[in-house]
């Protein structure tokens, strides 16, 4: 934009006066150049737009569909715009997570994932995507100790008594899981390794089923998410012989956690990440961390986190990209250590 006043245009009374009238050419010029910059900032949108798309990567009804749909409206509060949750399941998270590294990184997709997110790299020689390249960590919803548990006739009474038990031969003790790969083989396993013994691990195909056995007597031990586990813990079914946590659960404060059982290096959580792809803006990056840090404050969303065991995680997305690397970094260890392969 060229300026208001030049030598050629200005004012029979300002041509008079030489000094006054190298100020106003330089005013005009100025006022030029600011003009553009104003009407380019007043063009650019305000983010977000539109509706953003939380993808979950696991069925409806399961754990990390719980956290997104708990989250959902108060993020969307916090933002301004409709959060939807879309659940796009499969192959342990990574359809869901495929999709999302693909989509435009300006802060209209974000990701939901569960635990497997860090332990996908370790188990899977290729997967659609480079998790640590992809992917934009905002923040982790909460992380949730699992439980070593036994079924209540098994005579087992303490962590020692189990570590006794499994040290008579190789193979003594059975634990079921959800599967080869899934967080409870992979607690089991850290077990082992801390414990330095040797269990027979019996898969299942879903935690469900593998649940079911643990209570029945058909295995004796279950590594078993707090929240899904509470309410057979409760009615006498489940014995609990320790947590997995830095420190004892508020909901069960009787129960030791695995170091003051005397076995040191088991701390595990299951746990669930918010991302988006990567490339999104640092300031969108930004204000989704706050937004989250925001809804992880709301009492509603504290509460129901509480009820189920859960402990809050605060954090930028800087503490929350650590986070993600050291449990990528620890669970490569633990299924290097252990041969763990998918079958």
């Amino acid at each position: 934009m060229s300026p208001i006043f030049s030598k050629s245009n200005l004012p029979p009374a300002l041509v008079r006066r030489p000094q006054l009238a190298a100020f106003f050419i330089a005013i005009s010029g100025l006022a030029g150049s600011i003009a553009p910059a104003t009407a380019q900032a007043q063009s650019a949108p305000a983010w977000p737009v539109r509706p953003i798309s939380l993808v979950v990567t696991y069925l409806p009804g399961g754990g990390a569909d719980a956290m997104a749909r708990l989250i959902a409206p108060k993020l969307g509060e916090a933002l301004g715009q409709n959060v939807v949750v879309e659940n796009k399941p499969g192959a342990s998270g990574q359809i869901g997570a495929a999709a999302v590294a693909k989509a435009v990184p300006d802060g209209h997709t974000l990701m939901l994932d569960a635990s497997s997110f860090a332990v996908n790299p370790a188990l899977y020689a290729k997967l659609p995507y480079d998790t640590d390249k992809a992917f934009r960590p905002i923040g982790i919803i909460a992380l949730f100790p699992n439980v070593v548990l036994v079924n209540a006739q098994f005579p087992a009474k303490s962590v020692a008594e189990l570590i006794t038990a499994a040290k008579a031969r190789k193979d003594a003790v059975a634990f079921a899981s959800s599967g080869n790969g899934s967080a409870q083989h992979l607690a089991g396993a850290m077990f082992e390794s801390a414990a330095k013994v040797d269990m027979a691990h019996i898969p299942y195909k879903g935690g469900g089923p593998a649940l079911n056995d643990v209570v029945g007597g058909q295995v004796p031990v279950f590594f078993g998410n707090l929240a899904s586990t509470l309410g057979h813990i409760q009615g006498g079914k489940l014995r609990a012989l320790a947590v997995t946590s830095a420190k004892r659960s508020a909901i069960l404060p009787d129960v030791p956690t695995l170091a003051e059982a005397g076995v040191a290096g088991a701390e595990v959580y299951e746990w669930n990440v918010l991302v988006a792809p990567a490339g999104t803006p640092s300031d969108v990056v930004a204000k989704l961390s706050a937004a989250l840090q925001k809804t992880m404050e709301s009492p509603e969303v504290k509460a129901r986190i509480g009820q189920l065991g859960g402990e809050l995680q605060p954090g930028d997305a800087d503490a929350a990209q650590r986070f993600v690397r050291g449990q990528m970094a620890l669970w490569a260890k633990v299924v290097k250590e252990r041969g763990i392969v998918l079958e």
